[in-house]
């Protein structure tokens, strides 16, 4: 179950990389489950990972690898987190690592690992090891709808966007793959998100986009208010297009800047449509605000609400459920006869209570569509924030109910 129609695009081929996918067998037999990216050499990549105290192996590992050298390698599995597992997990990531980066000749540092799946499992390295020659045998540059599906667990669709640009007369492209679908709350969230472009970008400037737009898509999007031990997010530019490269100055920047903005949001949005069990997706909006975080903690309050949730999944138009949750978010001196509170365009809350023109049927023509707004105006500033989430469905505790079996 998810929202919309969820096709992949037609994926523009990056200058510079490569993608190999194969089966290892880590959780069902035959399915593809081991991406590998090749990275042409001179390639750069910056990134941002999940702030969960307890992180996983891999990105320990990716974290350090990423610092220390020049990757040349992302190693992509699904099927086993290889987080809670010790001194063992690292060894076992390290291994992995060495053996592609023995496969391809480069060092290990070159080699960043990622993993998605089961948390507190013993990593099947052995597997790996196995069909790491078969990925690295199947390289091509146009395998990203391939990669789309390979990293997948729970979701139930491949997520994918592409955009192509001209710099400088050179016609340049970005393409991108994401997944998650439960466990979503970044800082950063049950995800892992690839996106690459064949322009040549200065180290600092990629590790500023990386950041900027990770925080303002992936860092916006809300499933279950739970926050992973796994999740990444690279930004890879090989410059391999020939486009001149782009630095702090560089009058290409905003173009370039808007264009990864699209795929970054497209991805982000990609995983709440596939939230587990989602038939809703909503755009929380919070204006009027004193300060970005206050906005914040109004969004996610609202977002994550259960009691809100289920009256979404219901298109019941419980707003006494969303008044509630703006009350509790812990605004100070919140003047409650400012505020305003929308659904779509239906206002519900005015001057302190039920807005005068409201009635049941409007609300209920609004919670009945497939993509909802809710706008809460605080009337106390001029912030705004955006805050992307999914309702909560009966499918939403049977799978996460059945996870492991």
């Amino acid at each position: 179950m998810a929202v919309g129609p969820g096709t992949l695009p037609q994926f523009a081929a990056i200058a510079g990389l490569r993608i190999g996918i194969a089966s290892a067998g880590i959780k069902k037999p035959g399915r593809k489950d081991l991406v590998v990216l090749e990275l042409a050499e001179g390639s750069r990549v910056a990134g941002i990972f999940t702030r969960n105290q307890f992180c996983a192996a891999p990105v320990h590992l990716a974290r350090r690898h990423l610092a220390e050298g020049q990757p040349r390698f992302l190693l992509i599995n699904t099927g086993n987190a290889n987080a809670g597992t010790g001194e063992r997990g690292m060894a076992d990531a390290a291994e992995c690592c060495q053996r592609l980066a023995d496969e391809a000749g480069v060092p290990l540092s070159a080699v960043l690992p990622f993993s998605t799946g089961v948390i507190g499992e013993p990593l099947p390295v052995a597997k790996i090891v196995k069909a790491l020659p078969d990925a690295l045998a199947a390289m091509d540059s146009n395998g990203w709808a391939a990669a789309a599906s390979g990293i997948m667990t729970t979701d139930t669709r491949p997520k994918g966007a592409s955009r192509e640009l001209m710099i400088d007369g050179q016609r340049v492209a970005i393409s991108g793959i994401s997944k998650g679908a439960g466990m979503i709350r970044p800082n950063m969230a049950t995800m892992l998100g690839f996106i690459a472009t064949d322009v040549a970008v200065a180290p600092e400037v990629l590790q500023q986009l990386a950041s900027e737009l990770g925080d303002m898509s992936f860092n916006r999007i809300t499933i279950d208010g739970d926050t992973s031990t796994n999740d990444a997010c690279m930004l890879i530019a090989t410059g391999a297009s020939g486009a001149p490269e782009i630095g702090v100055g560089s009058t290409h920047l905003p173009a370039l800047r808007a264009a990864l903005a699209e795929v970054y949001l497209e991805l982000a949005h990609a995983i709440v449509r596939d939230g587990e069990g989602a038939t809703k997706f909503v755009t929380i909006e919070v204006t009027g605000a004193a300060a970005q975080q206050e906005a914040l903690d109004v969004a996610y309050t609202v977002a994550h609400s259960p009691l809100v949730k289920t009256a979404l999944f219901a298109s019941d138009p419980n707003w006494g459920r969303i008044l509630a949750a703006v009350g509790r978010a812990g605004v100070p001196d919140l003047n409650l006869s400012a505020l305003e509170i929308y659904l779509g365009d239906v206002c519900l809350v005015r001057n302190g209570g039920r807005a005068e023109d409201y009635t049941e049927a409007r609300g209920q023509q609004v919670m009945s569509q497939e993509e909802i707004t809710i706008h809460i105006d605080l009337r106390r500033g001029d912030v705004k924030e955006t805050v992307w989430t999914c309702d909560f469905s009966h499918d939403y505790v049977t799978i996460n109910a059945e996870y492991r079996t």
